[in-house]
Order: structure tokens, then C-alpha cells, then sequence
């Protein structure tokens, strides 16, 4: 089967490797469909040595069951299934209470040396508590929709869940990736009375203001953090949501959060080090969350609104290529001149 690797910073390239095969009795096999670049894979694109490839790449997709292990009870052959970009069993405690990225026997994709969804085939572990079958069929018209279940789209909603997003509160979105894009998306849909979207790019911004954004700023540093607070009355914003994972954009948000405000972080954080004290949170009763969104626990909530058609989160895709042509996709997402890529096996 051909599968993506990662060789090192730059390097990506597609080649054929063994085929992936169920190896446990909770696994299932899965023939992809429909998958995608994420922005979070640009992290190692820009930074991965070497000498810590190669690495199979991909953690969003959604495909057709093939193979079920013996153990597998609500899955069977044929069925469309959307893959969440961490796998779980949906029965531990942490599962329980909507927390599948802590899943105390799960995982991300990346912890699979042999499996990625930028692939023909992919073995799923807890396939009972990972996969969400789906009631379309693969050719359906909403699959760019769809596979934002597995990441960007509850990526965006957990940041504005996190944040305490409600109807009334003021929120800023720093980011106009793909994440950024929904989080907008999400903060209309929880209620919020006005959205700040930063960013500079014009047809993504164009893309925010139609997701829900009120206003765009597309100054960064001390000079965008000047712009919000001239927005908000001097103030901020009630609700912060990050989605870059860049320290600068992490100034940012502290910069633009009004006294008692929320900052909510789903950027993947590229720093270990920051601000947590008086002048930066402390001082204003600033609270930070976010982290890992657990999107298993969000799919069911969101595939309705998706399925009628009354949200559109699929038109963060801008461009489709085949899975041969995955390393162009990279060089596309990465030069800016892709917001978000389509895959077709």
C-alpha cells in the first residue's frame, strides 16, 4: 500500500510499504476515503531531524471498514467511519467524563510507528471507542465537512467550549488557519456577540467574516494587541481563542484578554516557557485552558448541524490532490498558498 513518511524537516515523500493488517481483536482495518494535511503537521515539517525519521504522517480520515478484530462489537464491513485524530476505548474513566485525548489505554497517531492517515490503509486500535460510523455514503457531497469531525472543526469547538464561550461574551481568534477558522465558526454558533479575528490573509479572513467574524484585525504585536482593545472599548476580549502554538501569538492573546477573561489554547505550543505572572495573568485573574481537543466526544454533537447542512465547516478545504501528490500539499500548506489540503487515496 503507498503511506506518507516524513523523513525530516522538508522532507515528505510517499512509497509503498507492507500493508496494514488487523493485529489485535479490538483492531479494525481501515480503507481510506478521504484525508487531510492538518496546520499541526508543519510543526515537525519545519523542525524534524533527520535522524528521527522516518515517521508516518497523517491523523485525520475517514474511510471504509474492511477487517474487524473478534472482539469488535458495533463495527462491521462496509461500514463509513470519520477517525477522531486520537484513539480510545470510550470506556475509561477519563473517556467517561469527555476526555478521550487522556484515555488511559488510547493514544495519538503518531505513538503508531506503522500507521497514518495520509495512507490507503490504516489499522485502528479500540476501534468500538475510536471510530463514529457514518450515514452517507463515501462519494457524498458533505465529506469535506465530515473529516473536519476528526480534527479542525471540534479542534476550533473545544477551544470555544474551553473558553467559556456564550452568548453575550466577546471573543478574539488569533489565527487564520484552518483551527482559527472554526474556533470563529464555533464562537458564532455558542452565541458570542462579537468575534475578533486576526489575521492576514485575505481569503481566509473573507472565509472568517462569513463563519461569524465581526471584525478582522490583520496587525500583529503591540499594534494588533492596540487594535482589539480599541475594538472592545479599551477592554479586550471576555474569551481569548489560540490557535497557532507560536509564542508570539501566546503575547498576543494576554495582550488582547480583558480583566477576568479566559484565554483558550489549541495551538499546538511550539514553546515551553511563557508568562504566567503578574503583568501577564496573575494581575488581571486571567485563566488559561485548552489543550488536546478530545473531538470523540464532540462528533455526535456536531454531525447533525453538519448532515442538514446547516454549517459548512468542509470549506476550510481549498484545494484537493491525490495521495501521490501529498508532498506538493505540504509545500502548498506551508508557502501559504493552501489554507487547508483535501487527500484522496
Amino acid at each position: 500500500m503507498l503511506a506518507t513518511l516524513m523523513y525530516g524537516a522538508g522532507d515528505v515523500r510517499v512509497e509503498d510499504v507492507p500493508d496494514s493488517v488487523v493485529e489485535a481483536p479490538t483492531d479494525a482495518l481501515v480503507r481510506v476515503t478521504a484525508s487531510c494535511i492538518c496546520g499541526s503537521d508543519l510543526h515537525p515539517y519545519h523542525s524534524m531531524p533527520a535522524d528521527s525519521g522516518p515517521a508516518r504522517m497523517g491523523h485525520e480520515f475517514i474511510g471504509i471498514v474492511e477487517e474487524v478484530g473478534d472482539d469488535v462489537a458495533t463495527l462491521r464491513s462496509g461500514d463509513l467511519v470519520v477517525a477522531p485524530f486520537a484513539y480510545s476505548d470510550g470506556t475509561c474513566r477519563f473517556c467517561r467524563e469527555g476526555l478521550h485525548t487522556s484515555c488511559e489505554h488510547g493514544g495519538f497517531w503518531d505513538g503508531l510507528p506503522k500507521e497514518g492517515g495520509q495512507a490507503e490503509l490504516v489499522r485502528v486500535p479500540l476501534a468500538d471507542g475510536t471510530l463514529v460510523k457514518l450515514p452517507v455514503a463515501a462519494d457524498s457531497a458533505l465529506m469535506p465537512s465530515l473529516l473536519t469531525l476528526s480534527d479542525v472543526y471540534g479542534t476550533g469547538w473545544h477551544a470555544a467550549v474551553s473558553g467559556g464561550v456564550a452568548p453575550g461574551k466577546s471573543v478574539t481568534v488569533i489565527g487564520d488557519g484552518a483551527v482559527g477558522l472554526l474556533a470563529v465558526l464555533s464562537a458564532k454558533q455558542l452565541g458570542a456577540e462579537q468575534v475578533v479575528l486576526m489575521g492576514r490573509h485575505p481569503s481566509r479572513t473573507d472565509l472568517g467574516r462569513e463563519f461569524g467574524a465581526t471584525d478582522v484585525v490583520a496587525e500583529r504585536g503591540e499594534e494588533g494587541i492596540a487594535r482589539v482593545r480599541e475594538l472592545t472599548g479599551g477592554h479586550g476580549t471576555h474569551v481569548v481563542l489560540e490557535a497557532v502554538g507560536h509564542r508570539p501569538a501566546y503575547d498576543q492573546a494576554y495582550g488582547v484578554v480583558r480583566p477576568g477573561g479566559t484565554i483558550s489554547r489549541v495551538g499546538v505550543p511550539q514553546y515551553d516557557d511563557a508568562p504566567v505572572g503578574f503583568d501577564s495573568l496573575f494581575g488581571g485573574n486571567i485563566t488559561l485552558t485548552g489543550g488536546p481537543a478530545p473531538t470523540r466526544a464532540y462528533v455526535e454533537q456536531l454531525l447533525p448541524a453538519v448532515l442538514d447542512g446547516t454549517v459548512e465547516p468542509g470549506k476550510v478545504f481549498d484545494r484537493t490532490i491525490d495521495l501521490v501528490d501529498v508532498p506538493e500539499g505540504y509545500r502548498a500548506m506551508d508557502e501559504r498558498r493552501a489554507l487547508k489540503v483535501l487527500v484522496t487515496p
